[in-house]
């Protein structure tokens, strides 16, 4: 049951770091929605629509005064970034209006939802409290993205954090591990620590790809050429991903519940660390603690 004066369309998604957060549902579903790995806004009530200004200046009015101590918030769903740079000014101009303490905004996006945005745009949305975004890159590597129909490149997705960098935004990244599978996991690994080494992002952190409603959508993206890979192989990849990461002072975690292992850490100081402790897994069976098959998901 909702008690929050909020009219969510569920399901609703946010990162694990936002438990803390209010979720103010700005859009519904994926403005793009066509990435072969991903199911979550495939239900029929999930079909991309923005939420009128209206509607979300009177549940912010409605929030304040039920929940007036909230200092952060998240703008969901898939790609609020989406919306244009005068809407969002508006939604972020909201949360001032009626929360002057607020702490942070942080929001999912798609490296496409910053082509059409200036520098001077997204230091402006900065300014009015939009601290970081949480980017789905998900690889490095242009044969994969091509696999997954993921519509980027290695040249988009740089170009997209270099400008929210440039703007003050600090940036999440999320890769997702054995997303290429046995044949392209080496290139895949590779190509995405080449991309993080070429942005520097704040924050770099790893998902195990799953497929809790099917892979045929996914494999159908490969031509029959995926092979999924085990467990050992998964850390394998991990494994040569860090070892590529040439990273001056990026937050880096390997903690969300689809992880067999993990990992965190601050790279580069903490990379020989990092490094260790997956060839302890991979060599010393028992040695580090891993999640069972029942204990991992979404």
């Amino acid at each position: 049951m909702n008690y929050l004066p909020i009219d969510y369309i569920e399901p609703v998604f946010r990162p694990p770091s936002e438990a803390r957060s209010l979720i103010l549902q700005v859009t519904n579903g994926c403005s793009y929605n066509k990435c072969t790995f991903c199911d979550m806004y495939t239900a029929p009530q999930k079909k991309f629509k923005p939420k009128a200004q209206e509607q979300i200046e009177t549940e912010l009015q409605s929030v304040a005064k039920s929940m007036p101590a909230v200092r952060r918030f998240f703008l969901a769903d898939g790609d609020a970034m989406t919306l244009s740079y005068r809407r969002l000014k508006e939604i972020l101009q909201g949360i001032q209006r009626y929360f002057p303490d607020r702490e942070r905004v942080t929001a999912y996006c798609l490296p496409r939802n910053i082509k059409n945005k200036t520098v001077e745009e997204l230091a402006e949305l900065r300014a009015l409290g939009l601290t970081m975004v949480y980017v789905g890159c998900e690889s490095g590597d242009d044969k994969v993205l091509d696999c997954i129909q993921k519509g980027e490149t290695f040249e988009s997705s740089k170009a997209a954090l270099l400008k929210l960098k440039a703007a003050g935004i600090k940036s999440s990244v999320m890769i997702l591990n054995g997303l290429g599978g046995q044949k392209f996991s080496r290139q895949h690994a590779l190509n995405s620590a080449r991309l993080m080494n070429e942005t520097q992002p704040e924050f770099v952190s790893t998902l195990v790809v799953s497929f809790p409603m099917g892979e045929d959508r996914f494999r159908a993206g490969f031509k029959g050429d995926y092979e999924p890979l085990q467990q050992s192989q998964l850390f394998e990849e991990i494994r040569l991903l860090i070892a590529s990461f040439e990273l001056d002072n990026t937050v880096f975690r390997s903690d969300h519940a689809s992880n067999y292992l993990v990992l965190k850490g601050t790279l580069g100081e903490d990379k020989q660390r990092l490094l260790d402790t997956i060839d302890q897994a991979l060599h010393q069976p028992g040695k580090i603690p891993l999640r069972q098959e029942w204990q991992r998901g979404l």
